[in-house]
């Protein structure tokens, strides 16, 4: 297999040639996106929808922009469904029939691997030969029916991981469970087989790299981005726009409003926004008449074996009175709690990217996050927000305590973050994947000698 340079400037290795296909500047007209394990209609937040869902509908929708149709494949979920649904002009989503409807749980996917291809498959057969000049697959579980596709169809496989079991299991929270070996292995097929590897960030490209084994000259970095029509400070200014949010969500127009807004579960680490705000209140006894902490999300992976856990860990730290557990959000809804807040924390034990964290400040309001994974090059320490070393509640406390003593900071620092947020536009996201699928359509190993 050719080995391809990466998206910044490294050198091609040459090899043999498959014909250049149709499509401006050699991109394809038409790829198969490939999404296994959860719906680009489901709602991020709930059961297995997260950043991942965001990043496939705003790239497809971006990319079909650019000339390049989509047609989204995923796991059909229920019986009302239909066969395919139009998402956006030029994306089209298709339903696979694989496995039993409902209560299938993610770890249970790999059984269903080869129904779902033989769907994919059946697609493609109503079609001439040629009709997807490219597969795009997310995550290990599509990565495989995509090895399986790619090759049947004599088109390049494009890969993104979104996340990786080895990185997961070096920053496991306590008491979250570890992922298989068999996703170890699955994940290191993907690596080897695909044309083109895109990592969110140098970090992950770099843990492809170390852990997988991956090709360098196979590795593009592309940062997601942020839908910046959605995700934006009001018009009316940060300040205002905060007050006006609050009104509509029903919350104290002078209270520190620290956010979580995400899936719950151990990864993702709520547990340490309410020790932190315990700890704070121990130290300021007087903000519990001030502070507000809403948790916008639904139980998800390890999480779901304990969907109260959460809620009980607020009473018996004593703070129930001032955390508001909320069901998740439309994206619209979701920008009002962005613009409400006065920083959204974000402590994750493990983050590809964090989508959220850029939302977020797209919508000028600041971050606290952990400085894991791809939330450095996501947050500007010290600019658009602080970032924090390790997970200890103590030290997630003293960044609040910061935005408490000096109430125009969430305002100072969010206009920053604003700033920062709007390098990260979908449009400049797809133009670069772009360029990564028409590398691969030029360079990829021909079919036969």
């Amino acid at each position: 297999m050719t080995r391809l340079a990466t998206l910044h400037g490294s050198t091609l290795v040459g090899g043999p040639r498959r014909p250049e296909r149709s499509g401006a500047h050699g991109r394809p007209r038409r790829v198969a996106m490939l999404s296994v394990h959860t719906s680009p209609l489901h709602q991020p937040g709930t059961g297995d929808a997260g950043g991942m869902n965001v990043y496939i509908v705003e790239l497809a929708k971006r990319l079909a922009a650019l000339g390049i149709e989509v047609e989204i494949f995923t796991r059909a979920t229920s019986t009302a469904l239909p066969p395919s649904v139009d998402l956006a002009p030029g994306v089209l989503v298709r339903h696979v029939a694989a496995g039993p409807y409902e209560g299938l749980a993610k770890e249970n996917l790999p059984a269903q691997l080869c129904a779902f291809t033989h769907g994919v498959t059946q697609a493609w057969a109503a079609h001439r030969p040629g009709h997807y000049d490219l597969v795009h697959s997310h995550y290990w579980l599509s990565g495989h029916v995509g090895r399986l596709t790619a090759e049947r169809w004599g088109v390049p496989l494009v890969h993104t991981m979104h996340t990786m079991a080895k990185v997961k299991n070096a920053n496991l929270a306590d008491g979250d469970t570890p992922e298989p070996a068999s996703r170890v292995l699955g994940e290191t097929q993907v690596a080897h087989s695909a044309d083109r590897l895109i990592a969110n960030t140098e970090q992950e490209a770099e843990e492809l790299l170390h852990h997988y084994g991956a090709d360098r000259g196979r590795v593009a970095v592309v940062h997601p981005g942020v839908n910046l029509d959605r995700f934006r400070p009001d018009p009316a200014g940060i300040e205002a726009g905060r007050a006006a949010a609050r009104a509509r969500l029903g919350l104290p127009q002078d209270a520190l409003i620290p956010l979580f807004a995400g899936r719950i579960q151990p990864l993702k680490a709520p547990d340490v926004l309410l020790r932190a705000v315990a700890r704070l209140l121990q130290q300021r006894p007087w903000l519990r008449e001030r502070i507000v902490v809403p948790v916008v999300g639904g139980p998800s992976g390890s999480g779901l074996a304990r969907p109260e856990g959460l809620q009980k860990l607020a009473a018996g730290l004593g703070i129930s009175d001032v955390v508001r557990f909320r069901p998740p959000v439309g994206q619209d809804r979701l920008a009002d709690w962005y613009r409400a807040a006065s920083v959204l924390v974000m402590p994750s034990h493990s983050e590809s990217f964090g989508l959220v964290a850029v939302e977020a400040q797209a919508c000028g309001t600041p971050v606290i996050a952990a400085e894991v994974g791809g939330l450095p090059v996501a947050v500007r320490d010290g600019v658009s927000g602080t970032l924090v070393p390790g997970h200890d509640p103590a030290d997630y406390a003293r960044a609040l305590r910061a935005f408490a003593d000096d109430p125009h900071l969430s305002a100072r620092m969010g206009r920053s973050a604003a700033r920062h947020a709007r390098s990260f536009g979908w449009d400049t996201a797809a133009t670069a994947t772009a360029q990564v699928y028409a590398a691969a359509v030029r360079e990829c190993r021909p079919l036969v000698p």
